[in-house]
C-alpha cells in the first residue's frame, strides 16, 4: 500500500484508492486490494478524498472502495459528496460496509455506488465486485431483445398469495416453492386458459430460486430494492424474468444485502403490485423470521411451513409458535408440510411424525415423499421436476397441491 502522495515521487500508478476513516480498521480490505492490485493503489482519509478526486492526477483512478462503519454514519453527507465527485470523474464506487444502517446504505446506492460488499469482507467478493463494475454496459434495449424491458404486466383483480417458509435449513422449501409455482403456471394444458403465476424470491442473501430455474441476478434488483421510494409497476417488470414463458420469476439480489434492507412498508408495496398483476403469488421465504415476516404472514392466504422428521425442525417450529402466540399473531395460518415423509409401509417413521405433531400440537397437513436424487439434479440443472422428472413421486404430489389450491382459488372466484 502507499498513500496518493507517494505516487508522483515512485512513479507507480494509482489505479485505485481506499476512502476510510482509517483503513487499518480493515484490515481485510488492504489484504484483499494487495491481492487484486498488488502496490499498485492508495488510501485516502475522508478529509483527503474530494481534494485528490478534483486533481487531474485522478483521472487515472478505475475505482475507490469507500469503507465505512456504524461510527462513520455522522460523515453520510461527505461520504455522499465523495460519491457523487467520484461518479463525476467517471470512476467506479465500491461500497465496504460494517453495521450500516439500511437508510445510509440506501442512500449511498441511490447516490452513485455501484456495488456493495459486505464487510467482514466475504473470500473473493471485492475481486467479484471490481469485475462486474469492469464489465462493459449492456446495450440499450432494442424490439430484438424483449427482456431489457422486463415482462410485460396484465392487471387484473387481487391474485391469491401463497408463503413457503422452512422451519430449518435444508428442508426443501425452496424446492418446494419452485415446482409449486411451476406446476400452478401449468395447470391447465391449455396455455391461454393458464393462471398467470409470479414466483418471488425473498431471501436476499442466500435466495436460490435462480438457481433452481438457471436464470440470471439481474442487477436491476438490487436497484429497486435500494430504493424503494420509488418502485412502480414499471420498475416491478423490468425487474422480472420470464421462465419458459408460462412463469414469471423476481430472482434474489445479485448481491449480499442486509437482511432489514427493506422494511414491512417496502414489503407490503411489493406485494400488492404482484397480486394485482398476477393469479398467483409464490413468496419464498428466509429462514429468519424478520421485521417484515409478520406482513407477509398477516396477507397471505395460504402458509406453507416445512419441516423435516428431526429434533431441529421441531426445535424451531416450537420457538416459532410461542413467538407468533406471544404477540397474537396468527400461527394457526401455518400450514406444516413434512418432506421426506415416511413410506406407507414404514410403521416406525409413521409412529414419529404422528408423536411430533401431537407433542408440538400442530396438524402436518401434507406430507411428501423422498423424491431421491432425481430432485437434486433437477436443481442442480435449473429445471423445474415437471419438465425433467414428471414421474418423480414428489413431483406429483407437487402437482396435487397446485391443482387442489386452483379448483378452490376457481371455486372462490365463481363464488365472488
Amino acid at each position: 500500500m502507499s498513500t496518493v502522495t507517494d505516487e508522483s515521487a515512485e512513479g507507480a500508478p494509482i489505479r485505485a484508492c481506499t476512502i476510510s476513516r482509517d483503513v487499518q480498521l480493515f484490515d481485510l480490505l488492504i489484504e484483499d486490494m494487495e491481492s487484486l492490485l498488488g502496490e499498485a493503489w492508495g488510501d485516502l482519509s475522508f478529509d483527503e478524498a474530494l481534494t485528490f478526486l478534483g486533481q487531474p492526477d485522478a483521472e487515472g483512478l478505475e475505482f475507490v472502495a469507500i469503507a465505512l462503519d456504524q461510527s462513520d454514519e455522522d460523515q453520510i453527507d461527505r461520504i455522499v459528496s465523495i460519491i457523487t465527485t467520484a461518479k463525476a470523474r467517471r470512476i467506479k464506487v465500491v461500497l465496504i460496509a460494517e453495521d450500516v444502517s439500511p437508510a445510509v446504505l440506501h442512500r449511498m446506492l441511490k447516490n452513485g455506488g455501484d456495488e456493495f460488499v459486505p464487510y467482514p469482507l466475504p473470500e473473493g467478493e471485492l475481486a467479484a465486485a471490481v469485475e462486474r463494475m469492469r464489465r462493459p454496459a449492456p446495450a440499450p434495449a432494442s424490439a430484438a431483445q424483449p427482456d431489457a424491458e422486463g415482462v410485460k404486466l396484465a392487471s387484473e383483480g387481487d391474485g391469491v398469495l401463497i408463503a413457503v417458509q422452512g422451519m430449518a435449513g435444508g428442508v426443501g422449501a425452496t424446492t418446494f416453492a419452485v415446482n409449486l409455482a411451476w406446476e400452478l403456471a401449468t395447470v391447465e394444458k391449455d396455455k391461454t386458459k393458464s393462471p398467470r403465476v409470479c414466483l418471488i424470491d425473498l431471501g436476499l442473501q442466500f435466495g436460490s430460486v435462480a438457481t433452481y430455474l438457471d436464470l440470471p441476478r439481474k442487477e436491476t434488483v438490487v436497484e429497486l430494492l435500494a430504493d424503494m421510494s420509488s418502485f412502480d409497476e414499471e420498475t416491478f417488470a423490468q425487474a422480472l424474468q420470464s421462465y419458459e414463458d408460462r412463469l414469471d420469476v423476481f430472482t434474489a439480489p445479485s448481491d449480499l444485502l442486509p437482511l432489514d434492507m427493506i422494511g414491512p412498508d417496502d414489503v407490503t408495496l411489493l406485494l400488492d403490485v404482484a397480486r394485482n398483476h398476477y393469479d398467483y403469488v409464490i413468496v419464498d421465504m428466509p429462514s429468519p423470521v424478520l421485521v417484515w415476516s409478520e406482513t407477509v404472514l398477516q396477507a397471505a392466504q395460504v402458509y406453507f411451513a416445512l419441516t423435516e422428521l428431526d429434533m431441529r425442525s421441531a426445535q424451531n417450529t416450537l420457538r416459532l409458535k410461542r413467538a407468533l402466540q406471544s404477540e397474537d399473531l396468527p400461527f394457526e395460518k401455518l400450514r406444516f408440510v413434512l418432506n421426506h415423509a415416511p413410506k406407507f409401509t414404514d410403521l416406525q417413521g409413521k409412529s414419529r411424525a404422528r408423536r411430533m405433531a401431537e407433542s408440538l400440537e400442530i396438524a402436518l397437513d401434507l406430507q411428501l415423499p423422498d423424491g431421491g436424487k432425481q430432485v437434486s439434479q433437477c436443481c442442480d440443472h435449473g429445471i423445474p421436476m415437471g419438465l425433467q422428472a414428471a414421474k418423480n413421486p414428489l413431483r406429483r404430489e407437487i402437482a396435487k397441491v397446485a391443482q387442489s389450491l386452483h379448483q378452490i382459488g376457481q371455486s372462490a372466484a365463481e363464488a365472488a
